[in-house]
C-alpha cells in the first residue's frame, strides 16, 4: 500500500438549477444565468418563500419504473448526476469492482418521502406506511444505490455534515485514492429538500430570502448589502477520482488534480460561523500546507458564498486572514448565486465547477452583486466570466455546526 498516489479528476456528471448536465450547467453559469424561479414542487400559498433552485428533470426521462418508485428525488438525481460522470470518464467499472469506491455526501435526506409518509399515517393509519421509507429516506442510500446501479464493491458510505457535506465526499473519496484503498472513487453530493416542512424550517432559523418573491433571479445576492438570506436549492454532483496512473494507463482524459483536502471545526454555534472565521482559516491554511504551496499559489478562490449576512462577512475576513494583501488581487465567486445553495450537494457542485474551471481556464461570474457590503470588498468576478491562468485553486464548503471543508484542485501536468 502507498500513500503518495497522485489523485486527479477523470469525470464530472450534474443535475442542477441550470441545468441536466455538466457542459449545460458550466456554459451558463459562465452566462451569468439563474437558476432560480418560483416554486412547482409544492404548495407554497400560504408561505413567505416562494422562490427556489428546481431541477427540471423527469424522472421517466432517466429511470426505470422500479427506480422512481424506490428512490427519494435526492438519490434519483444522484444517480443520474454518477451515470453521466462515468460515461464522461469512460470508466469501465467491470474492470475494477473490488477497486472502485462510491462516496456521495448528503445532509438531510429524502424529506419528500418523510412528509409524504406524515400524511398517511396521519390520514390512513400505521398500517399504510410504505415498507421503503425507510431506505428511501436515510441519506446514505444515493451512495447505497450508486454502489449497486453500478457495481462498485469497494468504500461506500454518506458523508454527513451540513452544507460541507459534498466536499466531504470528495475530500474523503480522495483519501482513499490517495493512501491506495481503491484505484477509483464515485464521490459527490445530492439533496433534494424543496418541500413545504423544508421552506418552512430553513424560513423559520431566519436564513432564506423573502424580499425576492416576484423576482426570484434577484434573490440570491453574496456579498451584496441588501442580501437578505439564501435560496434553498437542490441538486447532484459527482466527480469520479482515479489514481493517476490508473488513469494515464487507459489513456483518460484528465480534468484537473486533487492536490489537498483539509477539515476542520468551529466548536462555536451550531448555526453562525465564529465571528473572526477562525476554523475557516485553520482550514484554508491546513490545505494550503498539506498541498505543500503559499498561498500566493492560489490563483482562484470558489466561495461558499451562501449569500447570508454572517457567511458572507466571515467568509471575506478568513480569505484576508489567510491571503493578506494577495486577497484583493485573487478572483472569487459564487456559485449560489446563480443557482441557490444546494445543502448538502453544494460542496461536491462547486468542486466539479472549480475543475471545469481549472480545464477551461476560465472563471464565473457572481451575480447580482451591484451594490457591494463595505465589509465584503474583495474581487468578486462582477463583470462576467473571465480567462484566469489557474494553476491552483480552492473551493471553500462551511457547513451548520461548524463543519469547515477545503478543497484545493490544481491544473494536471504530467
Amino acid at each position: 500500500m502507498t500513500n503518495n498516489n497522485r489523485v486527479v479528476i477523470t469525470g464530472v456528471g450534474m443535475m442542477t438549477p441550470l441545468g441536466n448536465s455538466a457542459v449545460d450547467t458550466f456554459e451558463k453559469l459562465l452566462a451569468g444565468m439563474s437558476g432560480i424561479t418560483k416554486v412547482s414542487l409544492c404548495d407554497t400559498s400560504d408561505l413567505d418563500v416562494k422562490i427556489a433552485g428546481e431541477v427540471k428533470f423527469q424522472s421517466a426521462d432517466y429511470l426505470d419504473i422500479k427506480e422512481q418508485k424506490r428512490m427519494d428525488r435526492f438519490t434519483q438525481l444522484s444517480l443520474i448526476a454518477s451515470e453521466q460522470a462515468i460515461e464522461d470518464a469512460q470508466l469501465k467499472i467491470s474492470d475494477i469492482p473490488d477497486d472502485t469506491g462510491v462516496i456521495i455526501g448528503c445532509g438531510i435526506g429524502g424529506l419528500t418521502t418523510l412528509e409524504e409518509q406524515f400524511d398517511v399515517l396521519r390520514n390512513k393509519g400505521p398500517q399504510r406506511i410504505s415498507p421503503f421509507l425507510v431506505p428511501m429516506y436515510i441519506s446514505d442510500m444515493a451512495a447505497g444505490q450508486v454502489s449497486i446501479k453500478m457495481g462498485a464493491k469497494g468504500p461506500s458510505y454518506d458523508t454527513v455534515s451540513a452544507c460541507a457535506s459534498g466536499a466531504d465526499a470528495v475530500g474523503s473519496a480522495y483519501e482513499i485514492n490517495k493512501r491506495g484503498d481503491a484505484i477509483a472513487m464515485i464521490a459527490g453530493g445530492t439533496e433534494s429538500t424543496i418541500t413545504r416542512l423544508g421552506l418552512s424550517a430553513f424560513r423559520a432559523s431566519r436564513t432564506l430570502s423573502t424580499k425576492h418573491n416576484e423576482n426570484p433571479q434577484l434573490a440570491s445576492r453574496p456579498f451584496d448589502k441588501h442580501r437578505d438570506g439564501f435560496v434553498l436549492a437542490e441538486g447532484a454532483a459527482t466527480l469520479i477520482l482515479e489514481e493517476e496512473s490508473h488513469a494515464r494507463n487507459r489513456k483518460a482524459t484528465i480534468i484537473a488534480e486533487i492536490a489537498a483536502y483539509k477539515q476542520t471545526s468551529d466548536a462555536f454555534h451550531i448555526t453562525q460561523p465564529s465571528s473572526m472565521g477562525e476554523g475557516a482559516i485553520k482550514a484554508m491554511n491546513g490545505a494550503l500546507k498539506k498541498a505543500r504551496i503559499n498561498a500566493s499559489d492560489i490563483n482562484y478562490i470558489n466561495a461558499h458564498g451562501t449569500s447570508t449576512n454572517l457567511n458572507d462577512k466571515t467568509e471575506t475576513k478568513a480569505i484576508k486572514n489567510v491571503f493578506q494583501n494577495k486577497a484583493y488581487e485573487i478572483p472569487i465567486s459564487s456559485t449560489k448565486s446563480m443557482i441557490g445553495h444546494t445543502l448538502g450537494a453544494a460542496g461536491a457542485i462547486e468542486a466539479a465547477v472549480t475543475a471545469m474551471s481549472i480545464k477551461e481556464q476560465t472563471i464565473h461570474p457572481t451575480i447580482n452583486l451591484s451594490d457591494r457590503d463595505p465589509e465584503c470588498d474583495l474581487d468578486y468576478v462582477t463583470d462576467g466570466k473571465r480567462k484566469v491562468q489557474i494553476e491552483y485553486a480552492m473551493s471553500n464548503s462551511f457547513g451548520f455546526g461548524g463543519h469547515n471543508a477545503v478543497l484545493i484542485l490544481k491544473k494536471y501536468s504530467i
